[in-house]
């Protein structure tokens, strides 16, 4: 073991690991002690140059757990921000996990100006270090390399090359169309009792599909009839035509796309993954025009989930070729988190509580550009999640006016549902979402959201059930192609 200034604190003895330590709370005199010191010598630390709070020291450790703790002024103590425990006699310490690779240990600047800014990035990687370090212990798994995870992300890549949407057609099964001349409130009753979130828009009288019907669309409506001030009148949408309702959006939404977009049957999985990513789509018409046909045939709705299953078909029994798999789901980034967890700068999640107002949480879904939000109780315990597509249970009672939407809760948007018993494949917990931990693998969580209906992971910590973060399937390819 070396203190700062020794031969050894760079290299580090054979089987030694060379580690930092840092007080970063001020003091006139601190030192360092822990189990690698056997809790009776102490090592000073030195004061960073340009500030007199900050203070270090690097050790060359074993690898493997250590606890430790500071003496500040003669005083026992801990660094409330880094990880820390209760041990055996009671007694608060710090705590690590030394592994063989060497730590990145980054020298202290000497600039007074960018001195503050430059140890509390730091200090908050060091704290992130440690992280993710436990969730790899807890885990189980082993660091991949920079050049592995490369590897990975390239293997998935050829097979997204080499592979066309005609694998993404299931065995069988049925697509549902909408005729662009239904009245809305038929069309979206539809989604509802078909347990699908959109649906393709076919003009009889230009024998071609012209666009897509989504609950995006649904909650649009609702907001522009809230905004008059008004309880929805029920016959409007009784009697407005879809077609009718895309012309009217076309003036209201400048986004508005104004021609369907579809991939064909021999178009790569790459180009279908780039087209439901860069156009911001949750599913994609499969389209095949037979020889001297003038009608297009309908084959299938592709969407991120059968992507993600034929990855995990192809890849399974070779889990060699894409070892980032293994890693832990919290130590990369992926998803979206709370703050505390969320990376400095990132988006952090936004959390609905079940008493908020649904024409709230419907904002938020549209300005967040998400698809689903996670609802908790009083105390931060997860719920439910309330996601886009639930909206269109508003539309299925056909003999009530549609409630205001700054009346409803959504704890009362989603009992709208329940108590219609749907029975359409979104309907139980297990496809509305599932649940991880930061220490379940990438591999655990790409397996479970390629299941049918299941779009998001919801994270929670293990013994509180507090939400921590979701992940999506967007956020899942973004990573793997980024």
């Amino acid at each position: 073991m070396f203190g700062e200034g020794s031969s050894g604190a760079g290299v580090g003895t054979t089987g030694l690991v060379p580690t930092r330590f840092v007080w970063p709370h001020g003091g006139r005199r601190v030192y360092l002690c822990g189990d690698f010191t056997r809790w009776q010598e102490t090592l000073p630390l030195s004061p960073v140059e340009g500030s007199s709070s900050v203070f270090q020291v690097i050790c060359s450790l074993s690898p493997g757990y250590h606890q430790y703790k500071f003496i500040v002024d003669g005083e026992w103590r801990h660094d409330e921000q880094q990880a820390h425990m209760v041990d055996t006699n009671g007694n608060v310490n710090n705590w690590l996990l030394v592994t063989k690779q060497p730590h990145h240990i980054l020298p202290p600047t000497s600039d007074p100006v960018t001195l503050g800014a430059t140890m509390d990035v730091d200090h908050d990687m060091l704290h992130h270090i440690v992280t993710i370090l436990a969730l790899m212990a807890e885990s189980g798994a082993t660091i991949v390399t920079a050049a592995e995870a490369e590897a990975s992300k390239k293997n998935i890549m050829d097979f997204l090359l080499n592979h066309s949407a005609y694998e993404l057609l299931p065995e069988s099964g049925k697509v549902v169309a909408l005729d662009v001349t239904l009245p809305v409130k038929q069309a979206f009753h539809a989604l509802y009792e078909q347990g699908i979130p959109a649906a393709p828009l076919w003009d009889a009288a230009a024998q071609q599909f012209v666009g897509m019907l989504t609950a995006s669309d649904f909650i649009t409506i609702l907001q522009q009839l809230e905004s008059n001030g008004a309880v929805f009148p029920e016959e409007e949408l009784e009697t407005h035509t879809i077609a009718e309702w895309k012309e009217e959006k076309q003036g209201l939404v400048a986004t508005t796309r104004h021609s369907l977009v579809s991939v064909g049957p021999d178009d790569t999985l790459r180009h279908v993954v780039d087209e439901l990513l860069s156009r911001d789509i949750a599913q994609l018409p499969i389209l095949y025009y037979p020889a001297h046909a003038l009608v297009p045939e309908l084959l299938h709705l592709a969407c991120l989930s059968d992507v993600l299953k034929c990855i995990c078909r192809h890849f399974r029994h070779v889990p060699a070729s894409v070892p980032l798999l293994s890693q832990p789901i919290g130590t990369l980034r992926v998803g979206t988190w709370v703050p505390g967890i969320a990376e400095l700068g990132s988006r952090a999640l936004r959390i609905l509580r079940g008493d908020e107002r649904l024409s709230q949480a419907l904002a938020v879904l549209i300005e967040a550009r998400v698809s689903a939000l996670p609802i908790v109780d009083e105390n931060g315990v997860f719920q439910d999640v309330y996601a886009r597509r639930d909206i269109t249970a508003l539309a299925r009672d056909r003999t009530h006016m549609l409630p205001q939407l700054n009346e409803l809760t959504v704890n009362q948007a989603l009992q709208i549902g329940a108590a219609q018993d749907w029975t359409g494949s979104g309907s139980s917990s297990s496809s509305r979402y599932m649940m991880c931990l930061r220490s379940d693998s990438l591999r655990y969580v790409i397996e479970r959201l390629a299941l049918p209906g299941v779009r998001r992971l919801i994270c929670i910590e293990a013994g509180s059930r507090q939400v921590e973060g979701i992940i999506t399937l967007r956020d899942i390819f973004h990573f793997l192609l980024a």
